[in-house]
């Protein structure tokens, strides 16, 4: 079977030298001989030990399969910088990012309530594990245990016919290149701080995502992804207000029932837009 050609040795070496820096000096900073790291680079160490690709993975901050699967040399300058200064892992969530979350007293993860009124607070505690442990929190038992769920209230008409002041649950998102066109995201900014919304992933071509309302009064834009602290998925909403009653001489069941179905439908349509 023919082995997968990798580019550590080639990347290993690229790396250094835009740091500017010989095998001496990285070979201090990796506690390795010269020698040593001068046969990694020129690919007579086939096959590196773990420690030896994590050790290199740190002293570039570069992932590792990032490190053997691509060559970067065949890469656009503004990529690599993106890679060098950390996006890549941010974005895929292997570095950086941590979620702050809480557990009931079974141990079971908790979904924590972020009310309208407190999204300010949230888009600079987002990571506070005392700001997170002060937020209402319950359980769903429908909800897959394995995944992390939160709960926004949104507010304003920019996705009716979800309502204002609905309460949106939704699933974290670890790795930001699975943000799937079409589907409904909380999106959490520094700017912007909590909005749900539409998503269009651009971040391989551009670093940005495109967002879109359902209500088409809205114009759609976009984020930098150097901008987003978090992503939710939405997964489904809750309504404390009751619709408005049926009235009187309105017609038979099946009309009504009709005109629910096509709302739903509506609301389908746009989602897949």
């Amino acid at each position: 079977m023919a082995t997968k050609k990798t580019f550590f040795a080639p990347n290993i070496k690229l790396l250094r030298e835009r740091k500017q820096c010989t095998q001496e000096m990285a070979a201090n900073e990796l506690k390795m001989s010269r020698s040593t790291i001068n046969s990694y680079e020129n690919g007579s160490v086939k096959n590196p030990t773990i420690e030896a690709l994590l050790a290199f993975s740190n002293y570039y901050k570069m992932p590792v399969d990032t490190l053997i699967r691509i060559d970067l040399d065949k890469l656009h300058e503004s990529s690599l910088k993106e890679i060098e200064i950390g996006h890549e892992a941010y974005i895929r969530g292997t570095k950086l990012r941590v979620l702050v979350t809480t557990v009931d007293s079974n141990n079971n993860e908790n979904i924590e309530f972020v009310p309208y009124k407190a999204s300010a607070g949230y888009t600079a505690g987002y990571n506070d594990p005392e700001y997170i442990s002060s937020l209402p929190t319950f359980q769903l038992p429908f909800l897959n245990r394995e995944r992390k769920y939160r709960t926004f209230q949104i507010k304003g008409d920019s996705m009716l016919p979800i309502p204002d002041k609905a309460y949106i649950t939704a699933e974290y998102v670890q790795n930001w290149n699975d943000v799937k066109d079409g589907n409904a995201y909380i999106i959490v900014t520094a700017d912007d701080g909590i909005v749900f919304k539409v998503a269009y992933n651009q971040i391989r071509t551009k670093k940005k995502l495109l967002l879109r309302s359902l209500n088409d009064k809205y114009h759609p834009y976009e984020v930098n992804v150097a901008d987003v602290k978090e992503i939710w998925k939405f997964i489904n909403y809750i309504n404390n207000e009751l619709p408005e009653p049926i009235p009187e001489n309105s017609g038979n069941l099946n009309e009504v029932v009709n005109q629910l179905k096509n709302q739903v439908n509506k609301m389908n349509t746009l989602l897949k837009k």
